[in-house]
């Protein structure tokens, strides 16, 4: 068959653009070589590829600058893209897109421990913040299960959380500033060294935004004292229902846990397989952690087996060694990693109040049996943020299929029972014509204002978040 000749147009374009684009930063950090931007063309949501134009690596917020100065002139989208790991799409391209990624800018600018903050380049790794105050004592709270590899500019693009979020909260409850590189090229401050900067509260705008507002490229964290200890405990029940109903009586009792965690039965046979870690055979185990002093580990753990047994449960394990704390949390760490060895599986992000957990669980199930496809739960179970894993068959396109719908389904479950499509993955692609079903047309509009005033033209990630007909007339006008 007849190939059809070249788009010289498409072609004269990329060049100009990749012309231009180095003209402002050192020819290595601009590539367009098709086998080099093949490790670009997807995040963690690798079921959706597509290559970009070009990709960008700058080292610094006035390279940054220069680079979308010339892509705002051009008109060119831009993807940002920290280290892509987003679960949701949320950093793929489009075809006439030019990735920038914060990859470089990977330096930690000041510690003050004194005022208990970090400033950082964004391209950092989350972890990494940790390991640069942990010998003065203290410690960054959000921790994402991608920790080791996810970055600080994707935790503010997504508003990450973790397994210890419960006590310490999310991305956006201890981030102090940022510096930000507007669509047009112009350098901002927002927020500050303080707890609570005066004026607008422009930095909620910007957590969370999913890299629609800007590109962050440094950040001022909150850093916290190191807790004396902490302690876990792991609790197996013969139902997940009552395991969520069992969270919903540790929480009512007043007791607030740095962290719980659900693990069905499906999850916790695969995590002790691969990791070993000593799980008792259950349909579903909690994993509660507390910290304090001694006296206050004592006091808390002994409220929550006093509710745990009430509820019946196969077995209660208190840690009473840091190695029978490592190993407890060995196997819930190794989750995701260990489920890839089961099959190809969705990771979904929805939240429902920790009063629903056992109504979501329930519904959860039925919905795995009407799409006969196995559901694999894992989720933070003291802040009512689900990770329901869908395994299925990449290379079979109906199950593929089944898969999308049977997430779009458990979401809209969510909705329903007064919770939402993400708690901290964010919306990307995978959740952008679902969030009619979560806001009216009244809501999209006003989100959609706010994005215009930072991004008029609407360059910035805009095939994301929005539904793709809302986001395409919006760039059209």
């Amino acid at each position: 068959m007849e190939l059809p000749s070249p788009d010289t147009h498409v072609i004269d374009r990329k060049q100009r653009i990749v012309q231009l684009l180095r003209m402002v930063v050192p020819h290595e950090a601009i590539v367009d070589n098709e086998r080099q931007t093949l490790a670009y063309e997807c995040d963690a949501l690798t079921a959706r590829r597509c290559p970009p134009l070009a990709v960008a690596l700058p080292s610094t917020t006035e390279e940054v600058s220069k680079l979308l100065e010339i892509c705002h002139r051009e008109r060119v989208p831009v993807v940002p893209r920290g280290a892509g790991t987003s679960l949701s799409g949320g950093a793929l391209p489009t075809s006439d897109s030019v990735v920038i990624c914060t990859a470089r800018l990977n330096e930690i600018l000041e510690i003050d421990c004194d005022s208990r903050f970090v400033r950082v380049q964004s391209g950092i790794t989350n972890v990494s913040v940790t390991q640069a105050v942990e010998n003065d004592g203290f410690f960054y709270a959000p921790d994402p299960s991608s920790q080791l590899a996810c970055t600080i500019a994707g935790n503010v693009a997504m508003n990450s959380g973790g397994a210890h979020c419960l006590k310490y909260g999310v991305t956006t409850n201890n981030l102090l500033g940022v510096r930000m590189v507007l669509m047009d090229g112009e350098i901002v401050d927002i927020g500050g060294e303080s707890l609570d900067a005066p004026g607008l509260d422009l930095l909620g705008l910007v957590c969370g935004s999913e890299g629609q507002l800007g590109i962050v490229t440094e950040a001022v964290l909150r850093i916290l004292p190191k807790p004396e200890g902490a302690r876990p405990t792991l609790i197996g029940f013969d139902s997940a229902e009552v395991a969520g109903k069992c969270v919903a009586d540790i929480i009512g009792a007043g007791v607030l846990p740095v962290a719980i965690e659900f693990m069905d039965k499906t999850c916790n046979r695969v995590s002790e397989e691969f990791s070993g870690a000593g799980y008792p055979d259950v349909e579903a185990l909690l994993i509660v952690e507390v910290e304090g002093s001694p006296e206050e580990i004592e006091y808390q753990q002994g409220l929550i087996t006093q509710v745990a047994w009430r509820h019946n449960p196969v077995e209660v394990r208190e840690s009473a060694s840091e190695e029978e704390s490592l190993k407890i949390w060995a196997g819930r760490k190794a989750a995701f990693g260990a489920m890839g060895s089961v099959g190809d599986y969705i990771c979904l992000d929805g939240t429902i109040p920790v009063s629903k957990l056992s109504v979501a669980l329930r519904g959860i199930e039925e919905l795995s049996k009407t799409y006969k496809l196995k559901v694999a739960n894992v989720f933070h179970a003291g802040d009512g943020n689900l990770h329901p894993m869908i395994i299925f068959d990449t290379n079979n396109a109906a199950e593929m299929k089944r898969s999308e719908e049977l997430g779009a389904e458990i979401l809209k479950l969510c909705v329903r029972n007064g919770g939402c499509l993400s708690g901290e993955h964010g919306v990307g692609i995978e959740k952008r014509e679902l969030m009619t079903t979560q806001f009216t047309e009244d809501d999209l509009e006003m989100q959609m204002r706010i994005k215009d005033v930072f991004d008029e033209r609407w360059l910035l990630n805009s095939a994301k978040v929005f539904p793709l007909e809302l986001s395409q007339a919006r760039r059209m006008q």
